[in-house]
């Protein structure tokens, strides 16, 4: 078997760690919470980083009219069926295709990844701005206008008196991977090719 095909194999087997690692990680910190509360999102579902911090997160935004936390989104049915095909998709490739498709399966898992992030950052918008105007705690901006209470999409964030944390946890960087394998392979399978028709 050719390198690049063993190379895209890899790259089609990777993103399934998502089922088993987390995708992305927020955490809390402040003053009044000796431990930061966090929360850990996989592909299909919500983690506390700590006992009960979910419920602690959601009990805290209450008082300033965020939404609650769900158990489950659509897009907890959505993300895992889209990673089940592509997995399939690219090991079906690796076996039977020309190595120009190893290309076209990193980009389209590029294009894929990046409306995920796309829809990930509509949601903490929706989350953090969306406030239920009947609050026990209002706060504004200097502008009179009402404060949000978004965290960040990736990196670190000042909110009120916590300190918002948000970054990829060990699933993304298994689907990142997956996507620079099957470049590589696409490299790869382009230099055989000159080699074989030498």
């Amino acid at each position: 078997m050719k390198y690049s095909r063993i190379l895209m194999s890899f790259a089609a087997l990777l993103p399934l760690l998502l089922f088993v690692f987390p995708l992305w990680s927020i955490t809390l910190e402040a003053p009044q919470y000796p431990t930061p509360l966090g929360m850990d999102i996989y592909i299909n579902d919500f983690a506390d980083k700590n006992p009960h911090d979910i419920k602690n997160i959601n009990l805290m935004n209450h008082y300033v009219g965020m939404k609650y936390i769900p158990e489950a989104i659509p897009e907890f049915k959505i993300f895992p069926a889209g990673i089940i095909i592509t997995s399939v998709l690219g090991l079906a490739l690796a076996f039977l295709a020309n190595h120009k498709w190893f290309l076209y399966w990193g980009i389209l898992m590029v294009l894929l990844s990046a409306a995920g992030l796309y829809d990930f950052y509509l949601w903490e918008h929706d989350y953090g701005h969306n406030l239920d105007p009947k609050a026990i705690m209002k706060f504004t901006n200097p502008d009179g206008s009402a404060m949000g209470f978004q965290p960040p999409l990736f990196g670190t964030k000042k909110i009120l008196n916590f300190v918002a944390h948000s970054y990829p946890q060990l699933g993304a960087f298994s689907l990142g991977v997956g996507i620079v394998l099957s470049f590589i392979a696409y490299w790869k399978g382009r230099k055989e090719l000159k080699l074989t028709a030498a």
